[in-house]
């Protein structure tokens, strides 16, 4: 557990304890003796021990019970404040047989601790008196209101479990809907546009035809289509699980680029690292999105693509010599939007603009540590 409140609460509980003790020990009556250092270091360790109750309460409850029994003995009449918080601390903790056993220890004991240093009281007296430093009615106390906080953390965090099992639940039911409706919207338009022009490549291989270079390139991004929606679909109906595209796939990227007339370079610069799955998708989408962005809008002839590992961040930028200009904003569309959506989410930075010398310019830093 690290010092954040609990850790100051936790030392604020045992200065004060140690104040208690070393206040009743200057005011009670007890004879002066050559080991009264000993009995006030006694009484200081017992209450600054209470600072770890949390991390080792069955050691603060054997350090307490220790000094409570060494400052009794030494001849200090003064009650054991510090072994009733470390009772309640082991019952919080769950180690209800480790309190009440070491309770029952500590009440037949003290009495002999009490006669070690007053050999001629009577023996009923010394039990008396060992009764008062230790009434039974406290030590019950102390361990009923540990096992209550104890039952109402267990059922907090039962509640909390709950909530989260109830958000997990209202999330797979959400990414089922979804797939069914991209399976209802999308599959059969996709397959259509798919089938068509495969067989009209057929068709005009066939003839001896000359295949247009836009029926290859309908082809091919009706079958990357129906890839990607069927990844999509496994993606949302396994939670995930699914193998996913990533950084490795982006060269595949490039070539389909290629075919297509535009003439693209890939650069990867700095020492490859394993990504975090976030991380690794998004490169690869804003990469697909950039280059389709090209091939769709920017009557480009040329374009690249760098990407740059830094010691802490993911450099992605694509670049092409269309026709924008910086005088000319860009149209928001739904592709930027979604790659400054995800860059967004993983807590970096995406600037899509024209650029000085003609042509666009999509930039997009990654910080690895936060992915």
């Amino acid at each position: 557990m690290s010092w954040g409140r609990t850790g100051v609460g936790d030392r604020a509980v045992a200065v004060g304890a140690m104040a208690i003790l070393l206040v009743a020990a200057l005011s009670g009556q007890h004879s002066p003796t050559d080991l009264a250092p000993l009995g006030y270091a006694l009484l200081t360790v017992g209450g600054l021990a209470l600072a770890a109750y949390r991390w080792a309460p069955i050691t603060v409850l054997a350090v307490t019970g220790l000094c409570v029994l060494g400052y009794q003995a030494i001849g200090f009449d003064v009650p054991a404040v510090a072994y009733l918080f470390a009772v309640y601390g082991a019952v919080r903790a769950g180690h209800r047989i480790v309190a009440v056993a070491g309770s029952v220890i500590m009440v037949a004991t003290l009495p002999l601790a009490i006669l070690a240093a007053h050999q001629d009281r009577p023996v009923g007296e010394a039990f008396r008196q060992g009764r008062d430093a230790l009434q039974l009615a406290w030590l019950i106390a102390a361990g009923a209101a540990g096992e209550a906080l104890r039952q109402a953390e267990r059922r907090a965090d039962e509640a909390e479990r709950t909530r989260e099992e109830t958000a997990r639940r209202r999330a797979d039911e959400e990414r089922l809907h979804i797939a069914r409706e991209l399976h209802d919207s999308l599959t059969h338009q996709i397959s259509v546009i798919k089938v068509q022009s495969e067989a009209a490549v057929h068709v005009a291989h066939k003839r001896g035809e000359a295949v247009p270079e836009s029926l290859l390139a309908i082809r091919d991004a009706g079958r990357e289509a129906a890839r990607e929606l069927r990844t999509t679909l496994e993606a949302l109906r396994d939670d995930g699980k699914s193998q996913r595209q990533g950084l490795a796939d982006v060269p595949g990227l490039v070539e389909r680029a290629r075919t297509t007339g535009l003439d693209v370079t890939l650069t990867i610069d700095g020492q490859c690292q394993d990504l975090p799955t976030a991380l690794d998708r998004t490169v690869f989408r804003i990469v697909q999105e950039s280059l389709t962005n090209i091939a769709r809008h920017a009557a480009a002839a040329t374009a690249s693509v760098r990407i740059d590992y830094r010691p802490d961040t993911l450099v992605i930028q694509v670049d092409d010599d269309g026709k924008a200009t910086a005088d000319t904003p860009p149209l928001p569309g739904v592709g930027l939007l979604g790659m400054r959506e995800r860059v967004t989410a993983l807590g970096g930075h995406l600037r899509a603009a024209p650029r000085s010398q003609g042509g666009f310019c999509v930039h997009a830093e990654l910080p690895m540590d936060r992915a």
